[in-house]
């Protein structure tokens, strides 16, 4: 089988995605599949065309990756590939739209406030942490509302 393994991008993952990716390709490899590595870029619609791979195995992370982008020119594309499709990706994507998805849906999850930079820019949410604090109590995470792995987190 020919696999596209899909890694870099241009996100603020893109180390952590080359590494991935490498490590896929190896498994693959392994396992005696034939793997196209493909260092995600302007040219990626047109070398998946041209290379005509079985499926690609998104080992994007950040944006153009989890949050649907890829998945949708995939499915424009007729791409096979691998993992959740465009809806589940752009709404897991969204740390506040998936909160809201759950509690919709009876599933449990902590309590939380999200602010946009601007709130804290221009409204001065800042000076409301220590009721945020009060509220919600201790140990607090504070995380970016869109992006994956661990950047942003405090």
């Amino acid at each position: 089988m020919k696999v596209a393994v899909l890694k870099g991008g241009r996100s603020f993952e893109r180390e952590i995605s080359l590494r991935s990716g490498a490590n896929v390709e190896a498994a693959l490899r392994r396992l005696g599949h034939d793997v196209l590595a493909l260092d995600v870029d302007k040219d990626m619609v047109r070398t998946l065309r041209a290379e005509a791979p079985d499926v690609a195995f998104i080992a994007m992370h950040g944006h153009g990756g989890e949050d649907g982008t890829v998945q949708e020119l995939l499915e424009i594309i007729g791409g096979r590939y691998t993992g959740s499709g465009v809806n589940a990706s752009s709404r897991a994507w969204d740390k506040v739209v998936a909160k809201a998805a759950f509690k919709a849906d009876g599933i449990p999850t902590p309590d939380s406030y999200a602010f946009s930079q601007a709130a804290f820019r221009e409204l001065g949410a800042a000076d409301a942490l220590g009721e945020i604090e009060a509220q919600l109590g201790l140990p607090l995470v504070v995380k970016p509302a869109r992006g994956g792995s661990a950047l942003g987190i405090r």
